[in-house]
């Protein structure tokens, strides 16, 4: 009772063939199989075994209202839409961790969650996050291993699947305030934490440690090096083939994501045509930086730049009455560091989009 009950709780989406298995089922459907599907809440901690009727009631009536709440036409409010149920910041990690990994599983299947107490803010975080084995690049079904592709889109992908993403990521995109500060989250860790250089070093430090003897012993006891295994995307005829491998899918994956995530924060509009393409350079550029493209027929070029908000910091248009090749110099005085996004649009349509690093 009391501030006891309000929190210490693990529930997960998940098959039932590991911990837990008792739950309850959500009174929302996922999108993408017409109300086919549910989505079911296993209680982790308490255990099944363990857990009684009160907690039971508490946050089986905790889960409905942030449902409720998300779903409603207040659901952007402060006070009375989601951000009151849940840590906004966790929900933001736990959705980089998993589409930088194209992780498969994400949203779906392993999927922890835990629930302070009202003491300790009371609200629902995403987490601990678990079961990366089908992430990075190791699945060939569905999502793919290929480094393109949103995770998010599994319900559109794979709609036939038996385990969906609930309504919530598709809901909570629809906000604004929480699309920015996806954005600005991702631009922080892209800076720091998760640098390529940084994810390339740390990958070499274990790839060191590993080669020592353990991934010796390893391959002696399994041998499967140059042999698919479900659900194997790529494979490796040796050891340091599948560890270059890896390096080269993580920062083929952080560069789609660099260029990518803004087109769905922004809502910029990616159409690529053969008969028009665009270049920036020097990038990254420390003063000021070229554009360059390239046109088969005349028409009218407009080149717009945005910062990682979505803001725009310039716009030029030109028309053009013969194709060719032809560039436009921008000077940087309006430029702070750090990663900015280009849109080319050739006769009013946005056709290529590019990033920009300002040093």
């Amino acid at each position: 009772s009391g501030d006891d009950l309000t929190g210490g709780y693990i529930i997960k989406i998940d098959k039932d063939t590991g911990t837990g298995g008792e739950g309850w089922t959500s009174t929302f459907t996922p999108p993408g199989r017409g109300g086919a599907q549910t989505i079911f809440y296993q209680y982790d901690y308490p255990k099944a075994t363990n857990i009684v009727t009160q907690q039971k009631e508490y946050i089986k009536q905790f889960m409905s209202a942030f449902e409720n709440a998300l779903a409603s036409n207040n659901f952007k409010d402060p006070n009375l839409g989601y951000s009151k149920y849940i840590d906004v910041d966790s929900f933001i990690d736990y959705f980089i961790a998993n589409e930088l990994s194209k992780n498969v599983d994400a949203y779906r299947l392993s999927t922890f969650m835990h629930k302070k107490k009202d003491s300790d803010g009371g609200k629902l975080f995403m987490g601990p996050i678990w079961d990366f084995n089908l992430g990075f690049g190791n699945a060939d079904y569905c999502t793919k291993g290929n480094p393109e592709g949103l995770v998010i889109r599994f319900n559109s992908i794979c709609n036939k699947d038996f385990w969906l993403i609930p309504f919530w990521w598709d809901r909570l995109l629809e906000d604004p305030a929480f699309r920015q500060r996806l954005s600005t989250r991702w631009m922080e860790l892209r800076t720091d934490k998760l640098k390529t250089s940084k994810i390339h070093s740390y990958i070499d430090s274990v790839t060191a440690v590993l080669n020592v003897e353990s991934q010796q012993r390893n391959f002696q006891q399994w041998p499967v090096l140059g042999k698919y295994v479900w659900p194997n995307y790529y494979v490796g005829q040796t050891y340091q083939q599948e560890v270059d491998w890896l390096k080269t899918w993580v920062e083929q994956r952080m560069n789609w994501l660099d260029l990518n995530l803004p087109n769905m924060i922004t809502g910029v509009e990616i159409n690529l045509k053969s008969d028009f393409s665009v270049n920036a350079f020097p990038n990254p550029f420390l003063r000021d930086f070229e554009i360059e493209y390239t046109m088969e027929n005349p028409g009218t070029v407009s080149i717009e730049l945005v910062d990682v908000t979505g803001r725009k910091i310039q716009e030029t248009q030109t028309i053009h009455g013969a194709p060719g090749t032809y560039s436009i110099k921008i000077g940087s005085t309006e430029f702070s560091p750090g990663l900015y996004f280009y849109k080319a649009r050739l006769n009013n349509v946005a056709v290529l989009s590019g990033k920009l690093v300002k040093q």
